[in-house]
C-alpha cells in the first residue's frame, strides 16, 4: 500500500538584522499547516532566541548559525509529532543588536498524496 505524500515548503519567515528587536515580535506568518521539518537560519553577528509564545525562550540560535529539526518527516499519517497548525514563530535578540545579516525560518509540511 502507497503512502505518497508531497513536500510543501511554506513562505519563507524572515526579518533583516535592524528589525530583530530586544522584545519578541513575530517572525513571518502563522503557520498554515502542521510543521514536519523547521529550520532557523541566522546569518547575524548576534545570538537571538526563538519562542513559540512570544514569552519564553525556546531555543537560542549562535551567531551565524543553523539549526533544523525534523518532527516527523517519514512519517506518512496525520496523527503525531508535529509543530502544530497556527503556531506563531516568535524572535529577539540575546544582548546586543545585531549589525547585519538576517534570521529566517524555513517551515515544510506535508501536501497531499502523490
Amino acid at each position: 500500500m502507497a503512502y505518497g505524500r508531497r513536500v510543501v515548503f511554506e513562505s519563507i519567515r524572515e526579518e533583516a538584522f535592524g528589525g530583530i528587536a530586544a522584545n519578541y515580535t513575530a517572525l513571518g506568518a502563522i503557520l498554515g499547516d502542521n510543521a514536519r521539518i523547521v529550520g532557523f537560519s541566522n546569518s547575524t553577528d548576534a545570538e537571538i532566541y526563538i519562542s513559540f509564545d512570544g514569552i519564553n525562550n525556546h531555543i537560542r540560535l549562535a551567531a551565524n548559525s543553523f539549526q533544523l529539526y525534523d518532527f516527523t518527516a517519514n512519517k506518512t499519517r496525520d496523527d503525531g509529532f508535529f509543530l502544530p497548525n497556527r503556531t506563531q514563530i516568535y524572535q529577539q535578540r540575546v544582548a546586543g543588536a545585531p549589525t547585519s545579516g538576517s534570521l529566517w525560518a524555513t517551515v515544510v509540511v506535508a501536501g497531499g498524496g502523490v
